[in-house]
């Protein structure tokens, strides 16, 4: 008797960034909160981020969001996200394509007009308005959990590119922030290659000994993204606008200028005084896609000053499928796999 399983899959990109949305076909995970289920399935369930980001049946350049059953009272849904790196706990483009799957599929009632919603994520709750017209989701808007500047005037000499200065900023995810103009990039959609090798090279050198621990959500594991900022420039309409790289470890240049690289980006400036609450920061991508910040309320994480910010950007939904997993197929990693599949 062949062993196959199905999954229901929602394909969705924001900014160019594809999240692959499982709406169906995973068993109840163990645990309260979404940060319990997610630590559980990076421990005991695996497979499933390799078999959805791993070819033939995906893409490292991917991300997948396994939708769940949240814990707070508040929250509608919860969502646990999947990269190549591992189990990002907040991520602000895999927020938009969830929040817009969840509406446009109608497993959350959707009218015409501003929407609120509470979704939790591994991070926490993420507070999102989607404005929604004629049966799509035309914006969200999400707020997550708040960022800080964890170390700054941070150096490390990176074989074959010298002394490399960064800070560290949380937002989701640890960010290594990079100047951009310090190492000859302009960011444009032709140096993604030469971005990609510089990411890999920086995130192999800096992580021994590089800060891993949140004050609320423990070990958050080695350094998985680098942010090369570009010059902060005001356009002639008084818009603050910069181009930006997200480098995801290992190998991946990400389309969009991403949510959590925004926000981290926000509070970098915030810390250095240069913009305060309401202001806003349009981040433009190597490949031209944007997503606009707005500084937030200033907060406390532990010992660190932090602040909210809200991520504003869109996506679009790109295919529904049902993929079938023969756990009998030599491609198909099935060791972790099998007690997580429904029958």
């Amino acid at each position: 008797m062949r062993r196959e399983r199905s999954l229901e899959l929602i394909d969705a990109q924001s900014g160019g960034d594809v999240s692959r949305v499982v709406t169906a076909g995973i068993e109840p995970l163990p645990g309260i909160s979404v940060l319990e289920k997610a630590r559980f399935l990076e421990r005991e369930g695996d497979g499933l981020r390799r078999l959805l980001l791993s070819e033939p049946y995906g893409d490292p350049a991917m991300s997948v969001d396994l939708l769940v059953e949240p814990g707070h009272p508040e929250a509608q849904a919860g969502y646990i996200i999947m990269e190549a790196m591992g189990y990002p706990l907040y991520s602000g483009s895999n927020t938009l394509c969830v929040a817009t799957v969840l509406l446009e599929s109608g497993m959350l009632p959707m009218a015409d007009g501003p929407q609120q919603l509470v979704l939790e994520s591994p991070a926490g709750l993420a507070r999102i308005t989607a404005v929604t017209a004629d049966g799509r989701v035309e914006s969200v808007t999400t707020q997550g959990e708040p960022a800080y500047v964890a170390e700054r005037g941070l150096s490390v000499d990176v074989p074959e590119y010298g002394p490399v200065g960064f800070d560290l900023v949380w937002s989701g995810a640890y960010y290594a922030m990079i100047d951009a103009a310090a190492h000859g990039f302009a960011l444009t959609a032709d140096e993604q290659i030469a971005l990609s090798a510089f990411g890999d090279a920086f995130v192999r050198t800096a992580r021994p000994g590089l800060r891993q621990e949140h004050p609320s959500l423990g070990d958050l594991g080695p350094l998985p993204f680098v942010h090369v900022m570009g010059p902060v420039e005001v356009t002639a309409d008084g818009r603050r606008v910069s181009r930006s790289a997200t480098y995801v470890h290992p190998g991946v240049i990400c389309r969009s200028p991403t949510g959590t690289g925004t926000s981290a980006r926000l509070a970098l400036l915030a810390g250095q005084g240069e913009i305060g609450p309401g202001d806003t920061l349009e981040t433009v991508s190597p490949r031209g896609n944007r997503f606009i910040g707005t500084l937030g309320e200033v907060a406390q994480v532990g010992p660190f000053p932090a602040w909210h910010s809200r991520i504003t950007g869109s996506a679009r939904l790109m295919a529904r499928s049902r993929l079938t997993v023969d756990l009998d197929d030599p491609l198909v990693d099935a060791s972790d796999l099998e007690a997580l599949l429904s029958g």
